[in-house]
């Protein structure tokens, strides 16, 4: 007897779907057509299944999706816990702005987690907290321990939503996944001190069981490709810069030379951060260069 179903797929392995369904996890293999079509199914994707009594299940079709991001790629996100460690590797604000940047170009909500503070200084710790502060204020939640984030991602992740870790590599965010998953066993790995990077250490994607909804665990990296982006459209990404900017004299000004741009005014008058400026700058030199700087390769 054959039945059709629908669900999410969780996980990946050897060529085999695993579906969370309403009742059950179940096996499945990719049918041949999406081959052909030159599509494959991805972990986060809704699909349709085709469940066989004698045990041959196939995966028959994927649903529209609503986003594709992270390498290897993750389907249908919702939030983005993002991952940036006060030290090993050094905290940057420069990463952190390419990060959101990037988020937000793809449509996705983000909170930050700061990890590894128990490791610096209280004089260097509470500078990184007082330039978070500004990023709490013009709308990302931040989260400063693993117990805070433990308390309120149960609550916070709604049904059917997926959630991931993104950061850089050796930030900590394997180390999270164990805090809040016990029975997931992900390898934590060593800093390379010489590169103030981290070695990868997570190179599948799975999906586990959180609040109402699921998270994610996928690969670190530090080097974010921001050139598709259409320049003109890159303060759009800023969102303190798309709130301001309908006070700008002139519609679509980029807020370089244009007289009366409420941006730049805000800069001068110190409320918007100017370290959040010239990352705009940079990253609008990066999009016309239309490559990655050398130091981010």
């Amino acid at each position: 007897m054959i039945r059709k179903d629908q669900g999410i797929v969780i996980g990946l392995i050897a060529g085999f779907y695993d579906v969370q369904t309403a009742n059950d996890i179940v096996r499945t293999r990719a049918r041949g057509v999406f081959r052909k079509n030159k599509l494959k199914p991805t972990v986060g994707d809704h699909v349709k299944i085709q469940i066989d009594d004698q045990g041959t299940n196939y995966l028959v079709e994927v649903l529209p999706r609503k986003n594709l991001i992270g390498r290897p790629a993750l389907a249908n996100v919702n939030h983005v816990l993002l991952v940036m460690s006060a030290v090993q590797p050094d905290f940057s604000l420069q990463l952190l702005d390419r990060f959101l940047t990037f988020f937000s170009w793809q449509g996705v909500a983000v909170s930050i987690y700061l990890s590894k503070s128990d490791l610096l200084s209280s004089s260097k710790l509470n500078k990184i907290h007082e330039d978070l502060l500004y990023y709490n204020a013009i709308g990302y939640r931040i989260y400063y321990s693993q117990e805070e984030v433990a308390n309120n991602l149960i609550h916070e992740i709604a049904a059917e939503n997926i959630w991931t870790l993104a950061g850089q590599s050796g930030a900590g965010k394997s180390t999270l996944i164990n805090s809040l998953q016990s029975d997931v066993k992900q390898e934590t790995g060593a800093i390379s001190n010489s590169l103030n990077r981290g070695k990868h250490t997570t190179r599948t994607v799975n999906l586990f069981p959180l609040g109402k909804g699921y998270l994610a665990d996928t690969p670190g990296f530090s080097a974010i490709d921001l050139t598709p982006i259409k320049v003109k459209e890159l303060c759009d990404y800023f969102i303190e810069f798309r709130k301001a900017s309908s006070n700008c004299k002139f519609r679509g000004c980029q807020h370089l030379n244009e007289p009366s741009c409420e941006v730049k005014r805000l800069v001068e008058a110190g409320k918007i951060k100017k370290s959040r400026y010239d990352d705009y700058l940079l990253i609008r030199k990066e999009i016309e260069n239309g490559r990655l700087p050398e130091y981010l390769k």
